[in-house]
This record gives C-alpha cells, sequence and structure tokens, in this order.
C-alpha cells in the first residue's frame, strides 16, 4: 500500500523502567505524569514490541503496519532488500539512576545465539534468555544534557593506577600484571559472593563517606560508587557491577557531543539525558547492575578487553545548520539541525527519516507545524522544507545511502 501522503506526525511509546527519571520526557512530550512513573525512554520506531503510530485518514496505524504493508515503496527498494524493515530504532533517554553493564553481540554471534536458544525450547520473552532477535545492536547517543557513562576498558597503565591507588583492590594487582585485563575481569565476575560482599563492603562505606565529605568528583568512581548505596541497607549482597566502575572509562559528553558504541565494547549509561539511535535490536549481555538475568560466561565470550581511548564526537558540518555524527554501520545515521529564526532546511529523503523537535517548533512544507518533543516521519522519495520562526533544534534519523 503506497500512501499519497508521504509525511507523517508520529506518535511514541514512553517506557517506564526503574532507572528513569520523573520530568524530563513528560515535559519534552507536554505530558503529565500524574502517576509519577519513572520514565526511562521515549520510543520513535517499528521495533514490534512498541511500534510508534500514525494517522492515516484519521484512523491510527502502527509503523510496523505501515512498512510491511509496501516495502519497497515505504522503506526505499534498498533498505528493503537489505533489511526487510525499518532497520533503526530512535529514543529519548532520561538517566537518573545507572543502567546495567552490558555489551552486544555482533550481527554473526547473534545469529547463533538466537538459533541456539530457539533449539533450547527457551520462550522468546523468558527472564533468562540473551538473544531476542538475529540482529547486532550497535548504538549511538547524543547528549541533551551534561552526560555521564562507561565506556570500555581504561588502558593498562590507569587500570594499573587504580589497582594500586583503591587499597581495597591492591590484592588484584599481581593477578593483572601476570594475566591481564581478561584475567582480572573474570576473577572478579566469578568470584563467590561473599568474596565480593567482603572485599567491597569497606570499599563502598568509604566512598560514601568521602562523598559525604566533598572529597569525590563525577569523574571518579567512587561517587558513583557511593551514588549506587547512599541511604541503601549495606548488609546485603553488594553488587559485583562495582568492579566495572573502576575498571572502565568514565566518559563526560558535553550537549551536542556522541559517542559511539559498538559491538563487544562493554559500556553503561550513568546520568543525563540523550538522543539515542541503535540498530532494531533488543540483544542485551549484562553484567551488573541491574536485577536482570547475568550470564557471565556469555558476557565474557562477546566481551572485548582491548584497551579504549573513548572518541567523543563533536559532529560534521554537512550545512544548513546541520551536523552529522558518522557510524560505521549501515543500519542508521544520525544529524543534528539547529536552526536560528528565518532559517530553513530543504531536504529529499532518500530512506525512511524520523525527525524529532527537541526545542522550539518549526513548520513543514508549509502546512505542519512540529512543536517540542513532537516527531514526524518521511518516507523516501519525499521532498520537505523545514522552517522555523525562532531558535529550534532537531534531530533526524536515517538509513545511510552508499
Amino acid at each position: 500500500m503506497r500512501f499519497n501522503e508521504r509525511i507523517f506526525k508520529i506518535k511514541g511509546v514512553v517506557q517506564h523502567y526503574a532507572w528513569g527519571g520523573y520530568s524530563f520526557i513528560p515535559a519534552l512530550l507536554g505530558e503529565q505524569n500524574a502517576a509519577h512513573q519513572p520514565c526511562a525512554e521515549y520510543w520513535m520506531g517499528a521495533h514490534p514490541s512498541a511500534p510508534s503510530v500514525i494517522q492515516v485518514g484519521g484512523e491510527p496505524l502502527r509503523l510496523d503496519q505501515l512498512f510491511q504493508s509496501d516495502l519497497a515503496g515505504n522503506l526505499s527498494q534498498s533498505v528493503a532488500d537489505r533489511f526487510g524493515e525499518l532497520p533503526y530504532l530512535f529514543k529519548v533517554l532520561d538517566v537518573n539512576d545507572m543502567l546495567s553493564i552490558q555489551v552486544h553481540p555482533t550481527k554473526e554471534e547473534a545469529e547463533k545465539g538466537y538459533d541456539r536458544e530457539n533449539a533450547a525450547g527457551i520462550p522468546l520473552n523468558a527472564p533468562h534468555r540473551n538473544y531476542k532477535d538475529r540482529n547486532h545492536k550497535p548504538e549511538v547517543m547524543v547528549a541533551l544534557s551534561e552526560f555521564w557513562l562507561l565506556h570500555g576498558f581504561k588502558s593498562k597503565a590507569a587500570l594499573e593506577e587504580t589497582l594500586e591507588t583503591t587499597a581495597e583492590l591492591r590484592l588484584l594487582q599481581t593477578l593483572f600484571k601476570k594475566e591481564g585485563t581478561r584475567a582480572l575481569y573474570q576473577f572478579v565476575m566469578e568470584m563467590d559472593q561473599v568474596d565480593v560482599n567482603i572485599l567491597l563492603a569497606p570499599l563502598v562505606k568509604r566512598e560514601i563517606r568521602r562523598k559525604q565529605e566533598g572529597l569525590l568528583a563525577k569523574d571518579q568512581p567512587g561517587w558513583w560508587v557511593a551514588k549506587l548505596y547512599e541511604g541503601k541497607d549495606l548488609n546485603t549482597d553488594l553488587d559485583r557491577g562495582i568492579f566495572s566502575i573502576y575498571f572502565f572509562n568514565i566518559v563526560r559528553v558535553n550537549p551536542g557531543e556522541a559517542v559511539f558504541q559498538k559491538a563487544g565494547v562493554p559500556h553503561a549509561y550513568l546520568e543525563g539525558q540523550n538522543i539515542e539511535l541503535m540498530a532494531n535490536s533488543d540483544n542485551v549481555l549484562r553484567g551488573g547492575l541491574t536485577p536482570k538475568h547475568i550470564d557471565v560466561s556469555e558476557l565474557m565470550k562477546h566481551t572485548s578487553f582491548e584497551e579504549v581511548v573513548p572518541e567523543v564526537m563533536k559532529g560534521l558540518d554537512a550545512g544548513q545548520g546541520e551536523k552529522i555524527y558518522p557510524c560505521p554501520v549501515p543500519d542508521f545515521g544520525i544529524s543534528k539541525i539547529s536552526l536560528s529564526a528565518g532559517a530553513a532546511y530543504e531536504a529529499t529523503a532518500q530512506t525512511p527519516e524520523t525527525i524529532i523537535v527537541t526545542e522550539g517548533g518549526a513548520l513543514v512544507n508549509n502546512s505542519l507545524v512540529l512543536k517540542r518533543g513532537e516527531a514526524m516521519m518521511v518516507l523516501p522519495g519525499t521532498p520537505y522544507q523545514i522552517a522555523a520562526s525562532g531558535n529550534c533544534t532537531l534531530f533526524k534519523a536515517f538509513v545511510p545511502v552508499s
């Protein structure tokens, strides 16, 4: 079914995960949070578990149904041939409490894992299932506020210094110097819980005290450990994800800056708001800081233990107020469009484009008004102009055209 109308306002889905904030996403969408639920993510996409909705002839239509009705016409022939679906999932995130330590598999390994768990008869919705689909899940985030995350293992020198200067972790130095990062991480991830508690309890108490005394900053692991456990009962099992906070790079990202995360790089979001774009997948292998299923052996199998020097992207100028953040994957691309009063942005969509306004308002093709928090889908082959009457910021998701 090919529609005469090729630009639609879309209504996304708010996900109420426990780590989310309470005000940012409702304020962005112009909604009340009367139930006082955590609002963690706003999904704009065609993922079958929470598809966005458009209005066609006054009737609601799910985005996944829109694309399935005419793959070539509504996705473009190249996207239909390669992916058979909208290959990306576009989100707004509000991270109030830190997310789980996690790694995403490559596409090849996701296919193997999905088929293996299917053959074992593990239901797709089983809490202990690792692979929910056969896709990889690279992702990119662009900060809307000051944003903090864990991203990849520190350099050998930095990790050695951390072990040396953190009294409770010094006993791990010999193992690290002799056998390296993989052996170190495997040791703490497989350590008996009793030993985890004995090792980490004095560390957690000390970091809480130091934070309360104003001796810690956000670029130090102890600040996040203290935030995790302040006001909580420490006479319980402590989360071994704490080790990762000390072993991984702590990265600060300023508004408008971006970080790409490829398969195998361990990471966790710590705090802040961002725009996130990822391949259309839900494959997450977790290693701590979560009540969800943790599979250490599977996590270790897919984790890259190479040291990472975090690359914070500023964006490349593409003209018309647009900055593009290059991502080395075929599934998605992302850009930020900044317009001042009287300025306009003109383009023709080559693939399905999803555009959300995060600041100000815009007029599309002199007919469609987009206010802050509103989003639209532009189908392939459609020319459009975005005009601004004041300062306006938009983010655009698309599929790169080779």
